[in-house]
């Protein structure tokens, strides 16, 4: 009979991304195994889960960490239905082993998976464990982590594997850094303002299109708006496009990258070995991705750029400066290349299915 796993994850991208990176993972091992994604009807789930070829339930769970008091109100009065659908969820599909990849979205399917005694192990991407995944800690077998401090947040039950990427990242070749530089702008599934906004003040202080081609991802919202900026700029060679599928293709042809610091981004950086420049998002629950990026940018792989700091003028110094030291941008992804774990996937499978992994952080 074949074996059911759960994946709890959604809302983000960020959430997203790792639980398919570990589902082809599990399918490959064995491609009787049905893997079943859970997530909300708010997020990129719904297109991103069955492209990628999974089943998916989705639950009316609501976020209730870090949020106004009228959407932490809606959250409450919507859990016990959402605690209710979960639990029949699990009983109704009996996996072998639930997955809880951070986020809301996941919280109460691996909590009542593991009140059921079913086999739940969670994934904390960040360099400081999230809200969901500190209530969770008590009540799961497994954490797995990314990196070594928070696996020593978690005691005993913490393994170091890393945040598992799509696969092709690790297949990604090196690049020889010749003017026209390219950069590859994003700010996250949705699109950044910030990000938009500073690039956009920025153009005029950028090299020019002999020197610096640039992608940039803007999100649905503020498309429009970026892309006649470009044509006001007379930027002709740039690509504005509010989503790029095809996110592995684009970071192969980056020399430098433009981004928000998610612990998804940051895993799929350091895999694939790209230097890049981090503004992190201010509002991040924990201040998660200010973590993340002082974390890269102490090992040399990236410089940082608070946002309250952030304008046209000192996003376009960062990147002049890299523009004109190619030199700096390969050693800046060497160094990016050394805290990558390409085989992240391969050993949260190993947690899943009940082996541990040998190496560095296991219990």
């Amino acid at each position: 009979m074949a074996r059911t796993i759960l994946i709890a994850a959604g809302g983000t991208g960020g959430h997203l991304f790792p639980g398919v990176a570990v589902a082809d993972e599990l399918v490959r091992r064995d491609p009787s195994t049905r893997v079943v994604f859970v997530g909300t009807p708010r997020g990129l789930e719904s297109r991103l889960v069955p492209k990628a070829g999974y089943e998916l339930e989705l639950l009316p769970i609501q976020p209730l960490n870090a949020v106004g008091a009228r959407r932490l109100l809606v959250g409450l009065l919507v859990l016990p239905w959402a605690m209710l659908r979960a639990l029949g969820l699990v009983l109704r599909l009996r996996p072998a082993a639930v997955l809880g990849v951070g986020g809301y979205a996941g919280g109460p399917v691996a909590l009542l998976a593991a009140l059921a005694g079913r086999r739940t192990v969670i994934l904390e991407p960040n360099a400081r464990p999230g809200f969901t995944n500190r209530v969770l800690r008590p009540f799961v077998e497994a954490a797995a982590c990314a990196y070594e401090e928070t696996r020593v947040a978690f005691g005993d039950k913490g393994v170091v594997t890393g945040n598992p990427v799509r696969g092709g990242f690790a297949r990604l070749p090196r690049r020889e850094h010749r003017h026209p530089l390219t950069l590859l702008a994003f700010g996250g599934s949705q699109g950044s303002r910030a990000l938009n906004r500073a690039l956009v003040e920025a153009l005029e202080h950028l090299p020019g299109e002999d020197r610096l081609r640039i992608v940039h991802q803007t999100g649905e919202r503020m498309h429009g708006e970026v892309a006649e900026a470009y044509l006001a700029a007379d930027r002709g060679s740039a690509e504005v496009r509010p989503f790029l599928d095809d996110m592995v293709e684009r970071m192969g042809a980056a020399d430098l990258v433009l981004s928000r610091s998610g612990a998804t981004t940051c895993a799929e950086l350091t895999v694939g070995g790209r230097a890049a420049v981090l503004v992190p998002f201010a509002a991040a629950a924990d201040d998660h991705q200010r973590t993340n990026a002082r974390a890269l940018e102490a090992a040399g792989a990236a410089r940082m750029i608070e946002e309250k700091d952030l304008t046209g003028e000192s996003l376009a110094r960062e990147v002049t400066a890299l523009v004109d030291e190619p030199a700096r941008i390969g050693a800046m992804e060497e160094a990016a290349r050394k805290l990558g774990r390409p085989d992240a996937a391969a050993r949260v499978a190993d947690l899943v299915l009940g082996d541990s992994p040998e190496g560095e952080g296991s219990c």
